[in-house]
């Protein structure tokens, strides 16, 4: 199924539908990624404008968006965007923002009370957003059947146990509340750590760095492999040169050493990387070429 917002591929017996939230230029290319320099983007500049960059402006183009995997019967959502009527200040793409998601996954398919399992690679606010829906000043789980897994070393630091990410943004708190607290008083979280097995297909690992509980989940089936990496890339340049984080990377060192790893492994295997923001084709090929990575071909159909 293939129109303006969502697009689908098949990897062995999964199928894949990418469902768009939004996709916009988002914020200048050194702010979200600061240690990239100038000579990458230019350098790369014919393949990474326009879906990735918009060079006269200087700005990154980023995608919101969802996953959707159907996977041994069961409908799996991997990350929930923005949301709407969401209060985040200070990020005014993702404030109070009113958009058409929900109708969207609905065309793709998706009925929510359909939804088996829903995954937070980690609990950033576009990431969570569509976890909640507002029923009459209440927010309440959008998807009512579903399992939630969560990174349980993000729960502890974003959650009122840590102080709301250590009280640091406003934002965090009002993230937590509206779209994951939720979740908890239903009895539908389920916290996880180091590893978690969806089913035959489908495993979560943990992958910290962006955030003390990033996570990756990976994809087998028959001879195929994908890897959904969340927020471990924001643009493509930081898999020609994996040492650069974006600016909301917690911990850099941590997060530069996972993304090599992850990298590296892909290109071993033979994985499919499925970042969480690429504005244009939403996943790729990697190979390792003179110690450096490269990008190889970008899947069809996404």
């Amino acid at each position: 199924m293939t129109n303006e917002n969502t697009q689908t591929l098949l990897l062995g017996d999964v199928e894949i539908t990418r469902v768009v939230e939004a996709r916009a230029p988002f914020a200048a290319a050194r702010d979200l990624v600061p240690d990239s320099g100038t000579d990458v983007w230019k350098e790369n500049g014919d393949w990474l404008a326009p879906d990735h960059w918009q060079p006269d402006a200087d700005l990154a183009v980023l995608a919101l968006q969802t996953w959707v995997l159907r996977s041994g019967g069961r409908t799996v959502l991997v990350d929930t965007g923005v949301g709407n009527g969401r209060e985040r200040p200070g990020s005014p793409l993702f404030h109070r923002r009113q958009g058409t998601f929900m109708a969207d996954l609905e065309a793709a398919g998706v009925r929510p009370e359909e939804v088996d399992v829903v995954v937070n690679t980690h609990l950033h606010a576009d990431h969570v957003g569509w976890n909640t829906l507002d029923a009459g000043g209440e927010w309440v789980p959008a998807f009512p059947n579903a399992q939630y897994l969560i990174p349980a070393a993000d729960d502890a630091y974003f959650g009122p146990r840590g102080g709301y990410g250590g009280g640091v943004r406003e934002v965090d708190r009002l993230v937590y509340e509206d779209s994951v607290a939720p979740v908890h008083r239903t009895g539908q979280a389920i916290l996880w750590e180091g590893s978690h097995r969806i089913d035959g297909h489908l495993t979560l690992e943990a992958a910290p760095g962006h955030t003390p509980g990033s996570s990756v989940l990976r994809l087998a089936s028959g001879t195929d492999r994908a890897v959904f990496v969340g927020d471990m890339l924001h643009s493509p340049v930081q898999v020609l040169r994996p040492s650069c984080n974006s600016c909301f990377c917690m911990d850099a060192a941590q997060a530069a050493d996972t993304r090599r790893r992850t990298l590296g492994r892909a290109a071993e295997l033979g994985e499919l990387v499925v970042p969480a923001h690429f504005g244009g084709t939403g996943a790729f090929e990697v190979r390792e070429e003179k110690g450096r990575f490269v990008i190889g071909a970008w899947a069809s159909g996404i």
